[in-house]
C-alpha cells in the first residue's frame, strides 16, 4: 500500500520515518506530506511538534485530533511548491486535501508557509483561497 501522502513508497518507508524522527525533513514538501499523513492518523503530537512555536495552536490539539478522526481522508494533491528545498530557509506548498465529512466530499485548498530554523522545517501557517 502506498503512503497516505500519495508517494509510491510505503508509509513505513516514507512518512513514518519523519513521524519517528520528530519531523526532520529535508524539504518543506516532505514536511507537508508528513503532516497530511499525521492528519490521516490523527497524530496530534506530531502536528504540534512540526508547527512553528510562533503560530502553534497548542490549546486546539484535542479539537484537531477529534476532527481528524471524524473524517475519512481520501488523498493529498500537491499543486505547487515554491522554494522549500534543502538549501532554502522558507517555502510554500499549495495543495488540495480531499476527505469525506459526514458522508459528504470536501476539499481543503491551502497555500501553506514553511520556515526552517536550526536545519529543521516547521509549518508556519496558511492562506485559504476560494
Amino acid at each position: 500500500m502506498n503512503c497516505y501522502c500519495g508517494n509510491i513508497k510505503t508509509y513505513k518507508d516514507c512518512c513514518e520515518v519523519f513521524h519517528l524522527n520528530q519531523g526532520k525533513t529535508e524539504t518543506a514538501e516532505q514536511l507537508m506530506r508528513s503532516r497530511y499523513s499525521a492528519f490521516v492518523l490523527a497524530n496530534g503530537h506530531y502536528l504540534m511538534q512540526t508547527h512553528h512555536s510562533s503560530t502553534r495552536p497548542i490549546s486546539e490539539e484535542k479539537a484537531i485530533v477529534k476532527w481528524a478522526k471524524s473524517v475519512v481522508w481520501i488523498k493529498l494533491e500537491i499543486l505547487k511548491t515554491t522554494k522549500g528545498l534543502k538549501s532554502d530557509q522558507e517555502g510554500t506548498v499549495t495543495f488540495n486535501a480531499y476527505f469525506n465529512e459526514n458522508g459528504k466530499p470536501d476539499i481543503i485548498y491551502e497555500n501553506s508557509a514553511f520556515i526552517k530554523e536550526n536545519e529543521i522545517w516547521y509549518y508556519l501557517g496558511y492562506t485559504k483561497n476560494q
